[in-house]
This record gives structure tokens, sequence and C-alpha cells, in this order.
């Protein structure tokens, strides 16, 4: 008989409820707000890399431009050095191409067997002229005069906070941006017509 008014006394108390509800409603908590840092820090990030790159566009346009690159590139780099974690990686990508409506185009090729891709021997035009078929057909580095060049940064680095797995993301944080440039001067291009075989 006492056991049992103990068990319903039990049953009525409801000291430490508040701390078993925080119990379930804390680890959605938390990996909400720790989603919303990593969320506005990878936005800021991106921001900070779009404009690095505008600021590297224009400077890079310029005539100097061949003498500065790479103390043009570093100035990209230091800057989103200061925001990211030393671990991160920072990459940067030129692609130089005759005009703007090459950008991002493969290389031609006479597709013989219809199949949609350069192979069998097939002929194709060799436009970045490193004896392959590519799918840009954009030539590394910024090129010469009146050329328009794609200058790209990928910077990848780890999550500020451990919630990744938990949330079903990507250890890693990868940004990439991009921007569009015509080399001065704007002086006549020397464009060549060099062919070559699909493997």
């Amino acid at each position: 008989m006492i056991w049992q008014a103990h068990m319903k006394r039990l049953a009525q108390n409801k000291d430490g409820a508040t701390l078993v509800e925080f119990g379930f409603v804390a680890p959605v908590l938390i990996l909400m707000i720790m989603g919303v840092f990593d969320l506005t820090h990878s936005q800021y990030t991106t921001a900070l890399v779009n404009g690095a790159m505008q600021d590297a566009g224009r400077n890079l346009t310029l005539e100097s431009a061949g003498s500065q690159e790479s103390a043009i590139d570093q100035i990209v780099i230091d800057q989103v050095s200061n925001v990211v974690p030393n671990s991160a990686s920072v990459r940067l990508e030129k692609l130089s191409h005759f005009d703007f409506s090459d950008i991002s185009e493969p290389e031609e090729f006479t597709d013989d067997n219809n199949d949609g891709i350069c192979n069998n021997n097939e002929v194709f035009v060799d436009v970045n002229e490193n004896n392959q078929w590519d799918p840009d057909r954009g030539q590394e580095g910024i090129g010469g005069a009146r050329d328009a060049v794609l200058y790209t940064a990928i910077v990848t680095y780890p999550r500020l906070f451990p919630m990744a797995g938990l949330a079903g993301m990507s250890e890693n944080v990868e940004i990439r941006a991009s921007t569009v440039l015509r080399n001065q001067p704007y002086d006549e291009q020397n464009r060549t017509t060099t062919t070559g075989n699909c493997i």
C-alpha cells in the first residue's frame, strides 16, 4: 500500500519537466543556430570573394597586367584568407578565349558517327593548342590583346561548426566566383586554326 502511494505521488510530480523538455528541444535548437551561423559565414565569404574577383578583374584588364599577374592573384588570396580557416585552399583559374562567345564552349569537332562524343579519330579544331579535344576551348593564362578571359576563384574549407553530418551536408564548403574581362590594348588578335584527331 505504501509503495502504491509513492508511485502515485511520483507520477504526479512535475519537478524537472522543463529540463526533460529542454533535452528534447536543445539538439534541434543548437543545430539550427550552428546552421544559421554557418550559412551566414558562407554568404559573407561568397560576397567577399566576388568583390575580390571584381577588383582583380579590373586590374587584369590593364595593359601592364602581364607583369603584375602574380601580385594581383596574391591580393585575391590574401583577402579571402582573412575570413576562412587556415586550412582553406584558394585555387585561381584563368582561361583566355578569342571572344566572349567562346567562353565555356567546347572545341568544335566533326561528329562522323553522330554519338555526340569526340572519338574514333574524328577531326577537331584545337583552339587552345594543347593537342587534345577539350569541353572548354579556353587556353590557360590571361592570353593576349583583346582576348576575353574567364577568371575564377575556387575556395574550399572545412565547415566552421561540426553539424554537417547531422544535417546531411558536406563536411567542406566550396565557393566559386568568376569574372570575365577583355584584355587591353585592343589590338589585332592572332587566331590559329590548328586541327587534331580525337582518341
